[in-house]
């Protein structure tokens, strides 16, 4: 017997030697073929058995979308919550049904707040099949029966949902749904327990490194180190007998791989290959280069604007007083503890390809360019993923090199997983940018006029160019806009001007968990700060007398400071620090309370988080969100940097890209306050105001301003 065993493998054998959990791993497009239980909708299909299958089109990652959504669903529906499964409809299914579940990305903070009226509505409308079926059985009136927990209802007599389901789906649906008010509402809305949990801990949730299908191989993958570099020539010779290596594939202009017959026996070949590299012309760029480009972009004329409000210049130019600095943000690496993976098999007829994605409908795209094959002749089957982060998203560079590599082995799949290293160098890395803040007072210390000039990366730019118009990224502006639904500005600046000196270097930028809100809170929310401490002002009081027209933004600002206990005594050398912004159509603040060591060691002793999300689908769930959101957003602060030498990334693995250790992680207590009458996200918001509420209460403890990230870089005291 080997003596190495993995868990999977592991918890198969001793569970089912032991009569335990599993029966065995589910594999989408794998499973058994069987008699078609009619469906009531897309979204729902109720078994003999009386299971209630939820179709669920977003994708999990760890934040809970599954579990909302199908909370939601279950509302409606009135199922018996125990009895709920769920499953992923494909993108190849929702094409060929004139796209029947909608948009299948997941990013954002999205899941929830865009798809909550049409899956509920899809609960809503099975129930009222339900009713209709066992009213026909009955020969009475549909407003005469009631549901509850699976079972229709009627003077002393009831039919379970599951003798009726095969009836219901044979009737017409109703011309109008009508959804419950959240008040009303009994599963949505109260804390209930993760449907992903159990699978979790006893192994058989599939993610994609885990699945295995019958006469697989594998593969490993290099791409040239310097970003915009060509694969100039390799020797396959010298590999190619090599136990278990069955191919080298050069996969594009850029790239080559070995598949062998295990994943290792093709990495350590792909080490051992000897490969020339064209580097290009990209080879001496430096990250020291980027920021001097963007040091000049501060004061360059010619910038898109963003907000504008009275005459901030004349502003400035008349101030009693004027308070300027200028903040930095780094790239960073999205860091996914699932590295990037696809399995893929390729036909002349068809194309399939099993992948951890954000959005299936962008997966399905990228297998069809690259296998060749039109959309209906391809098909994704979505996995849950080991962590996304964006990284997932709008690009699915690893989807097309599967489908590459397999398309030379026709009919074999192919599982194509990137090493760490080849993850950290070949990231969508968040854009890098400088901000220059200046302010202007009056005599009585009232600020009168701000101009915020950002200058670096735009991710629209690198991603979908097609969107920006005359010059703007409008997502660049994350949490400053002057109104809307999305992100506002919460504060009343009299004369106000925010703009962007577009600036991008070659590192290729993508949507980080948070994107810009997250570089624009720390920009904005420290220097606050800053115009506070010259005008001899309390921080919380300054930003209450701006917020006094943004009644939800003050409202979690002031939640936070009354239960952080702002303004009170502290424990000796502990200090506090806030900050709120809006994004991703959530209010949201945060209170830090830090101590700094003599040495100069930063310790964060607790976080007060608030959040306003309009509605609360699942409040414990948006609470392990909140503390989720700090870990990524204190990594970040802390340690989070890549940096470019040699036009190539110098971080390749967590040795030199570190993150969050229990250590560091302080005590997060979190208010759920959601008003009502607007969804918002909750997976990226909190993440915003964490490296601020810490900067800020850094400062208070030491008197020092830490106006560069991340803070491994600086010295505290």
């Amino acid at each position: 017997m080997s003596a190495v065993l993995n868990r999977r493998s592991f918890l198969h054998t001793t569970t089912a030697a032991a009569g335990g959990l599993m029966v065995g791993f589910h594999v989408p497009g794998l499973a058994q073929a069987g008699a078609a239980t009619p469906e009531l909708n897309a979204w729902v299909q109720i078994l003999p058995d009386e299971t209630v299958v939820i179709r669920i089109a977003r994708s999990e990652m760890g934040q809970g979308t599954l579990t909302g959504l199908a909370q939601l669903v279950a509302e409606e529906l009135e199922c018996d919550w125990a009895k709920v499964k769920t499953e992923y409809p494909t993108p190849g299914q929702n094409l060929a049904r004139n796209r029947a579940w909608g948009s299948m990305s997941t990013g954002g903070s999205r899941g929830v707040r865009e798809s909550h009226e049409y899956v509920r509505k899809g609960g809503a409308l099975a129930r009222a099949l339900l009713i209709q079926a066992a009213a026909n059985q009955w020969n009475v009136a549909v407003v005469e029966c009631a549901t509850s927990s699976g079972w229709v209802t009627h003077a002393g007599k009831k039919l379970s949902y599951g003798s009726l389901a095969a009836e219901a789906a044979k009737l017409a649906a109703p011309a109008d749904i009508q959804l419950k008010p959240a008040k009303d509402w009994k599963l949505a809305g109260r804390p209930m327990k993760r449907l992903d949990t159990r699978p979790k801990l006893d192994g058989s949730l599939v993610y994609g490194m885990d699945l295995q299908l019958p006469g697989m191989l594998n593969a490993a993958i290099k791409d040239c180190p310097v970003f915009g570099g060509k694969l100039k020539s390799y020797d396959a010779a010298a590999i190619e007998g090599r136990p278990g290596v069955k191919k080298v594939v050069r996969v594009s202009d850029s790239a080559v791989a070995v598949v062998a017959d295990t994943w290792w026996r093709a990495k350590t070949a792909l080490d051992a290959l000897p490969i020339v590299w064209d580097e290009g012309p990209n080879a001496t760029q430096n990250s020291a280069d980027t920021a001097a480009i963007l040091k000049a972009g501060l004061d360059a004329d010619g910038a898109a604007v963003g907000s504008s409000q009275g005459d901030a210049k004349a502003a400035l130019a008349s101030a009693a007083r004027k308070v300027e600095a200028v903040y930095s943000y780094p790239h960073q690496n999205h860091a996914c503890m699932e590295v990037m993976n696809a399995t893929a098999k390729w036909t002349p007829e068809r194309c399939e390809v099993w992948t951890p994605t954000q959005n299936g409908d962008a997966a399905l795209a990228a297998t069809s360019e690259s296998s060749g094959l039109p959309p209906a002749q391809c098909e994704v089957y979505k996995l849950h993923l080991g962590g996304g982060f964006g990284r997932r998203g709008a690009v699915h560079d690893w989807v097309r090199q599967a489908v590459a590599i397999a398309k030379e082995l026709p009919g074999t799949p192919v599982k194509l997983i990137w090493s760490r290293e080849e993850d950290m160098l070949h990231g969508r890395f968040h854009p890098v940018t400088q901000c220059k803040l200046t302010a202007g007072l009056d005599a009585a210390g009232k600020l009168t006029g701000l101009h915020m000039r950002i200058s670096g990366q735009s991710i629209l730019a690198g991603i979908f160019p097609q969107n920006i118009k005359d010059g703007k990224d409008p997502v660049v502006f994350q949490g400053l806009s002057p109104g809307g639904a999305e992100g506002a500005l919460g504060y009343a600046v009299p004369n106000l001007l925010i703009d962007h000196a577009m600036r991008n270097p070659t590192v290729p930028p993508g949507f980080w968990r948070g994107v810009n809100l997250n570089q624009n809170a720390v920009y904005l929310e420290c220097f606050l700060d800053e115009v506070a401490h010259a005008a001899k002002r309390d921080p919380l009081e300054l930003r209450r007398e701006l917020l006094a027209s943004s009644p939800k933004h003050l409202a979690v600002l002031n939640a936070v400071a009354a239960k952080a206990g702002w303004g009170k005594p502290r424990a000796k050398g502990r200090a506090l620090g806030l900050a709120q912004i809006m994004g991703f159509g959530s209010y949201v603040a945060a209170c830090a309370e830090v101590s700094v060591s003599k040495k100069g060691e930063l310790k964060i002793h607790r976080i007060v988080a608030a959040t306003d999300p309009g509605h609360a689908v699942n409040p414990q769930q948006i609470a392990a969100q909140v503390e989720g959101s700090f870990v990524y957003g204190l990594s970040a602060a802390l340690f989070g940097e890549i940096t470019v030498k040699d036009g190539r990334v110098e971080q390749q693995n967590f040795d030199t890209y570190p993150v969050m250790k229990m250590e560091h992680m302080p005590a997060v207590e979190t208010i759920v306050m959601p008003s009502g009458g607007f969804w918002g996200g909750v997976g990226e918001p909190t993440i915003a105001v964490a490296a601020p509420a810490v900067l800020n209460a850094i400062f208070a403890a030491t008197g020092k301003r830490i106006r560069d990230l991340p803070l491994k870089n600086q010295a505290l005291v």
